[in-house]
């Protein structure tokens, strides 16, 4: 079979299936000459077999990595955040020993390289740059931004109040007039 066919592992394994229950039906003691190699059924229907076995073999130890692959995970996220904690314990007890934290296979943080004047010249001019783009101001600046707005006429709401101590709802008769004016 060359490596230029394309198919599947369940469709290669139907074909090889197939093939071998054809042989056997049909041919039972047919003898081939193939490739310039002469084959009998039997011959045939082993190897045949012999890659029906493999593709069978790969797809159950496909299953099993994939359950393998899931266990590891579960373990590593049960894992994980202790081991997190452990390391950041060990750095912080052990600081800058590197020989003690080497015993545990850790290296101490390193500490950031110092800037040159380009370097923060440039990152300012960044920074400065990307504030401009997205139109971002300071508190001070926000209080003076106000909107305007054209077209509209603002009639105050008044309600009347009564002169006793308690507070009572003012009703509305329901066809009655509204005091305010909408322009249209």
């Amino acid at each position: 079979m060359s490596t230029s066919m394309k198919a599947s592992k369940a469709t290669l394994l139907a074909l090889m299936q197939a093939l071998i229950s054809g042989l056997q039906k049909h041919t039972p003691n047919g003898q081939f000459t193939l490739g310039g190699n002469p084959y009998t059924t039997a011959a045939l229907v082993q190897l045949l077999q012999s890659l029906a076995d493999a593709i069978t073999a790969v797809t159950a130890s496909q299953a099993s990595g994939k359950e393998v692959v899931a266990a590891m995970r579960a373990v590593e996220a049960k894992v994980g955040p202790v081991f997190l904690a452990l390391k950041s314990n060990l750095l912080n007890t052990y600081g800058a020993s590197t020989s003690t934290l080497a015993d545990f296979g850790l290296e101490p943080h390193k500490a950031p390289a110092p800037r040159t004047a380009e370097q923060k010249a440039a990152s300012a001019a960044k920074a400065k740059a990307t504030r401009a783009a997205r139109g971002t101001t300071s508190k001070k600046q926000k209080l003076t931004v106000s909107g305007n707005v054209s077209g509209i006429t603002v009639t105050p709401v008044t309600t009347v109040t009564a002169p006793s101590p308690a507070v009572q709802p003012v009703a509305t008769a329901p066809n009655a007039p509204s005091t305010g004016t909408s322009t249209k």
